[in-house]
């Protein structure tokens, strides 16, 4: 995600500006360095719908998400994200991911990074069922551009069976600072599952305004990925207008 400016200090900025504008210039500094060497990090973003690998998570209906992060000099990072999801009669009203990562420069090129990712959801019947699981993601950046993701559980979907998580993604940056991002994934299933493999990918060009960035995209599943989630695997555009600092 591209930094950027926070509102209090735009305003504080614009405050010291009008008399003085050499201790503005001063404060301005102080303020950037200050948010440059937090540690803590936030992100806030309405969207039309929640996309989880080619499927919907509110059944098509908006999304309210946000995030929170503590970053560290050694590398590693805790947090906490969520939204609003959907299943159907009787599911969870809210997702609440909890994780812990290491994030780190391998060379002048290439980052890793490794998070485990606790998936937590709130809200549903009691004759719903669990649907709490865990799941180990690896990511490797090359040139901040190009990306290949693993992921591992030996629950999904609370299921006590084996998934997996293959992906591969871009990210450019195209003529009037338009950004473009365009992923295929492979998701694997144990046959115990009762879940078929199906492929995804995604397309979608964001742009900032200010300090909100604006995103649509595509998403879609192939044909096992409507046998495994039906409707909410349709293919669809979203909207998602989203802030940070």
């Amino acid at each position: 995600m591209p930094n950027k400016k926070t509102l209090s200090l735009a305003l504080t900025a614009a405050l010291f500006a009008l008399p003085m504008v050499s201790l503005a210039q001063d404060g301005a500094e102080e303020a950037a360095a200050e948010e440059e060497s937090s540690i803590y990090s936030w992100n806030a973003a309405i969207a039309t719908d929640y996309m989880f690998r080619g499927a919907s998570q509110t059944d098509g209906e908006a999304a309210l998400q946000l995030g929170a992060d503590l970053n560290f000099d050694n590398g590693f990072y805790v947090g906490v994200w969520g939204s609003n999801v959907d299943f159907g009669e009787g599911s969870p009203d809210v997702e609440l991911d909890t994780y812990i990562g290491w994030n780190h420069d391998l060379t002048e090129r290439l980052n890793l990074d490794l998070m485990v990712n606790r998936y937590n959801y709130i809200g549903e019947a009691d004759d719903y069922g669990a649907a709490d699981y865990n799941e180990f993601i690896g990511a490797l950046t090359l040139d901040e551009a190009y990306t290949f993701t693993l992921g591992y559980t030996n629950d999904v979907y609370a299921l006590g069976e084996t998934g997996m998580y293959f992906g591969l993604g871009g990210s450019w940056e195209l003529p009037h600072a338009i950004g473009l991002d365009v992923a295929v994934g492979r998701s694997t299933f144990d046959e115990a599952t009762g879940y078929e493999d199906y492929s995804d990918f995604s397309i979608s060009f964001n742009k900032d305004f200010g300090p909100v960035n604006a995103a649509i995209g595509y998403y879609g599943t192939d044909a096992d990925g409507d046998v495994n989630f039906g409707d909410a695997a349709d293919n669809r555009f979203m909207l998602t207008l989203s802030i940070g600092g």
